[in-house]
């Protein structure tokens, strides 16, 4: 399964959405400037990091169940 290019790309997108996910909720935390400017902003890149994450899990399942 760690050979797998597709699970490697997978595993790599989860790793961005968890960034983006402590990034906003770092900056929700802190408050100030950084958050008034850039909250909304990340909740979209978070959410079409996650969009991304999620259709590569599924391809990924879905490959590896027709063998």
């Amino acid at each position: 399964m760690l050979t797998d290019p597709l699970f490697i790309v997978a595993a790599i997108a989860s790793l961005a959405v968890l960034g983006i996910l402590i990034l906003g909720i770092g900056s929700f935390a802190r408050g100030g400037e950084f958050n008034r400017r850039n909250s909304n902003r990340l909740m979209r890149w978070r959410l079409a990091a996650q969009f991304v994450a999620v259709i590569l899990i599924v391809a990924f399942a879905w490959f590896k169940a027709r063998g």
